[in-house]
Parts: C-alpha cells; structure tokens; sequence
C-alpha cells in the first residue's frame, strides 16, 4: 500500500473541500434533479402510464418543458452547503484516520479508512439533511405543476414557519443511513484506487490528472450502490406531505415493497449511476488540485 499523506490541514482542507463539492455539485445536479424527479412521482393509476418511463424520458420531458434551468433547479442549496459540506467531510475522514493512529506515519489498513469514512458521514449529516430536504422539495415542485417556493431561502422559510427546525431537519436519520456506509465505501474506495493505480517508488500526489478522475469516479460508483436504497426512502420521507409517515422510514420501507417491490428501492439506479463517475471524479479532481495549489502558496498553513 502506498504511503499516505500526513497530516491533513484543516485550513487547506475547508479550501479544497470546498472547492471539490462545487465541481461535483455543478457536473452532477441535472442527473440528480431527475435522480429525485424519478424517486419520488406518483404511482400511475390503474391503466394510466407513468410520469416518467425512464431516466431519459425524464430528462427530455424536464429539458422541453423547463429547458437547461430545469435541470438545475434546487442548486442554491447544495451550492450554499458544499463548501462547509465538504470541509467538514474531509476534514472528518482525516481526523478519523489520525484517530486511529498510534503513530504519526503508521498506514491504516483498508478496513481502518472505511471507519474514517464513515465519521465523515456522521460530521455532514447536520449540514446535509437540511440541505437534501430544500433540494428535494425544490426539485419535484416544478413536476407537480405548482409553485409553492420562489427558492431555497423561502422554502427555509416556510418549512421553518410551518414545523420549526425539526421540519428543516426532516430525513436525519434516513440521511445518517445512506451518508455513513456510503462515505466509508467511499474514501476506502478512492484511497485502495489511489494506491494501486500509483506506479513502484512514486507517491500517491504525483498521480496523473486522468488516473485521479479514474479513481475519484470508480469511488462515487462505489459509493451510490450503497447508498441508492436508503436515499429512496430519504426522497420518498422528505417530500412526503406532514403526517404521511407516521413511524418515519419503516412506513415508507413497508409501501415501496407493498406497492412497488423492492426493485423500487433502485429507482433513479440509471441516473445515479451516469452521474457518479463524472461528478466524483470532478470532485476529487478539485480537491487535488486546490490541495496542490495551496500546499504550494502557504506550506506551513
């Protein structure tokens, strides 16, 4: 296994971070949008056809009807959180992997960065779950045809007005059960690709631009077959009118196979997947990239 980088700045990490989840936001939204448009239409009545037959279908319907700004609606709040996101995220992986060092230059075996991963999970959630629930509601308003919220700061407002802080965090605990198995599979991921792809005696920050797209692309693959079921249900419970859920996700749990099978736990499996490898691989791509630059303009920060 090749060497890790030690230690992580903070500083650098709130910079860089950042910078990735503003590239994975921007490359990845439109596939998101019809990821969320997909998970959450209403069942067809009897006899009648779906809303959407597929992701394609979902994307040409979005793209005549609403044009290119259909695609990427909601991305005020991903955006506004990606940075603090993002910081917080890598920062909690490499806190999780100082944690479980007794040494400052010991390497941690692959087992020990997915439970590094998967602090991060738990470090994004408080900023995540607001996030997703805004993102959500945003996505599929222009969908059902009416328009409750001018954008993400009212739909804050009115989810605020309406429940208080626990409607704006409605979905924690279904965000915290895709987030942190998933971030584990996907710094595990990213870091095993890293060390294999790296050619005999050179370090893991001299690989190529095209083999850290490779290998920040194959982890948000990696990452969504994890994560794809649980974030249905996230979907599903966080545009769900007030009250429909009564006992939270085991209710949404027991429709979808009631009503649906359990192949719609994988619903938007097409649309996850088209976007994690772009969108990942632009997000570690930024991330490596802002690190480089600034471990080059302050070396001691």
């Amino acid at each position: 296994m090749a060497k890790q980088p030690q230690p992580i700045s903070p500083v650098k990490n709130f910079f860089a971070g950042g910078f990735g989840g503003v590239c994975l936001v921007f490359v990845g939204h439109p596939l998101d949008t019809i990821k969320v448009r997909l998970q959450t239409q209403p069942k067809p009545q009897p006899g009648q056809p779906p809303l959407y037959s597929g992701t394609f279908d979902c994307f040409r319907k979005t793209l005549v009807g609403e044009g290119v700004r259909g695609l990427y609606r909601g991305m005020a709040a991903p955006i506004i959180g990606v940075t603090p996101m993002f910081a917080v995220c890598f920062f909690g992986f490499g806190l999780g992997k100082r944690l479980q060092q007794r040494k400052p230059d010991d390497v941690l075996t692959y087992p020990q960065l997915f439970a590094a991963g998967m602090l991060s999970g738990v470090f994004t959630t408080v900023i995540m779950a607001p996030g997703e629930r805004i993102k959500c509601l945003l996505q599929i308003q222009a969908a059902t045809g009416e328009t409750k919220y001018s954008g993400s700061l009212d739909c804050a407002k009115q989810l605020y007005r309406e429940a208080g802080i626990r409607g704006v965090y409605k979905g924690t605990v279904l965000t915290l059960m895709r987030d942190v198995p998933a971030s584990g599979m996907y710094f595990m991921t990213y870091e095993w690709l890293k060390n294999i792809l790296t050619p005999e005696g050179k370090s893991v920050s001299d690989l190529s631009v095209p083999r850290i797209l490779f290998a920040g692309g194959l982890a948000g693959i990696f990452n969504w077959a994890v994560a794809i079921p649980p974030d249905v249900l996230k979907s599903r419970f966080q545009t769900a009118p007030p009250g429909k859920y009564a006992n939270g996700f085991r209710d949404v749990l027991r429709e979808l196979i009631r009503e649906e099978g359990v192949a719609s736990l994988y619903k938007g499996f097409t649309a996850v997947m088209i976007r994690a490898f772009p969108a990942n691989a632009a997000c570690f791509l930024g991330f490596e990239v802002a690190m480089k630059f600034l471990n080059w303009i302050a070396p001691g920060l």
